[in-house]
């Protein structure tokens, strides 16, 4: 763990390396994933069933090795224990009316030239799903990644999930029935985006991928994008608190660890004002991380990527929260607002001592699919929008050609495209 001191004379220079560390796969991976796709483009199918079998020891032979029933899925849900049955309905209720309110709206108008002008938003006709498998195998996010392509109203909506050894994980499953999934197919990791992306004879290819996954498959994303849509480019999880010294430091220690567990490489970061506060931080995450199941990844992310800086006033935290760019930011402060109207680049929002971000992962509404890596400078979550486009229109009747095609013809002109400028005089003539 690293702790900087804003009064610090090296400071500025310790904090720039802190941003500048992406903490992401090196290049060695991009030739691997190209040489995957490559194969799975020419092979299809035979490609998909041997990298099945050498990574996930599963034949894909029959049928039912390659798909997974819905009616599976049904049976996993129903047999869920019933009150982690109902968490994940609430969950899913949640998520379904935060982004049911995220719907654009098709725009038509006529302006004073007379020219009618508008937008018609359409959803993708297929959208793809990655859905982890092992450790990083969470209801939670199928449901955040399925659950807005249907609300968009995407029809064919395809997951594809590794099986290790065959074996689904029924949770999994579950979150699939309640989401309204259409197909989900035994395959994971970068062949399985690949054949999403170009199709095989099994697997119809989509318009948009989307979900999490290890370093091949954000790499395969990132290389097949322009043939589909992706979400984005995901890297480590990573969490900022600035809190001041009235929190619990049991409670901030938690929250840091929470992002911790994640990966080896997440990153979780602590602002505070106080000295003595950032030490009780800093000795409660060592007691609570040795009681963690996961302590082996949350002890080698904090020890590694951890970071703990002290400012002299909390507003300080502002600059450079907006220099960080994090996926979660949580205030724990007082007055959490002022703070919120001036950071400008964040993932996701915590607001107040009683708002961790676990419940963001799970049924607070907003998606938990956010940018990391400092994408937030640019970059928002997963939305309904993600799986839609917005397609323009224009109708000209003869007076408002009249009005505003001169201009047009003699822009086309200047630009030298003569036969552009034809074609709105001819009409005016």
């Amino acid at each position: 763990m690293k702790r900087l001191r804003i009064t610090d004379k090296d400071f500025d220079a310790r904090f720039r390396r802190i941003v500048d560390d992406r903490r992401e796969s090196g290049g060695d991976v991009g030739a691997d994933v190209a040489s995957i796709i490559a194969r799975v483009r020419a092979k299809g199918d035979a490609a998909l069933a041997e990298y099945t079998h050498r990574f996930d020891d599963h034949q894909l032979t029959d049928e039912g090795d390659w798909r997974i029933d819905l009616a599976d899925c049904r049976a996993a849900f129903d047999a869920l224990d019933p009150a982690l049955r109902d968490a994940l309905t609430l969950a899913a209720e949640r998520i379904r009316a935060f982004h049911e309110t995220q719907r654009p709206a098709d725009r038509d108008q006529t302006d004073s030239a007379g020219v009618r002008l508008g937008a018609k938003w359409r959803p993708v006709d297929a959208a793809g799903l990655y859905v982890p498998g092992g450790r990083a195998a969470y209801p939670s996010s199928l449901l955040m990644n399925a659950i807005p392509a249907k609300v968009a109203g995407v029809e064919r909506l395809v997951v594809v999930t590794p099986t290790p050894g065959g074996t689904a994980n029924p949770l999994v499953l579950a979150a699939a029935h309640l989401a309204g999934v259409d197909e989900i197919w035994r395959v994971g990791g970068a062949q399985a985006v690949a054949a999403l992306a170009y199709g095989t004879d099994r697997i119809k290819r989509v318009d948009v991928i989307t979900g999490p996954g290890n370093a091949w498959v954000a790499e395969a994303k990132r290389q097949l994008f322009g043939v589909v849509g992706i979400d984005m480019v995901a890297g480590p999880s990573e969490i900022l608190v600035i809190a001041d010294n009235r929190n619990d430091p049991d409670w901030i220690a938690a929250d840091l660890l929470s992002q911790a567990e994640h990966d080896p490489d997440a990153q979780s970061i602590l602002i505070t004002d106080d000295e003595h506060f950032a030490d009780q931080v800093a000795d409660r995450i060592d007691v609570q991380c040795a009681m963690l199941s996961t302590r082996r990844t949350a002890q080698t992310s904090w020890d590694d990527h951890g970071v703990i800086i002290v400012v002299e006033r909390l507003e300080q935290a502002i600059a450079l929260a907006n220099a960080l760019a994090a996926e979660h930011v949580e205030l724990a402060v007082d007055d959490p607002e002022p703070f919120l109207g001036a950071i400008r680049h964040a993932g996701s929002v915590f607001m107040g001592r009683m708002a961790p971000e676990a419940v963001g992962d799970y049924v607070a509404g907003p998606n938990h699919v956010l940018p990391t890596g400092r994408r937030a400078r640019f970059a928002s979550g997963l939305s309904v929008l993600d799986f839609m486009k917005r397609t323009s229109f224009i109708e000209l009747g003869a007076d408002a050609l009249r009005s505003i095609g001169p201009a047009a013809a003699a822009l086309a002109h200047a630009e030298g495209l003569p036969a552009h400028a034809q074609s709105i005089e001819v009409r005016l003539k």
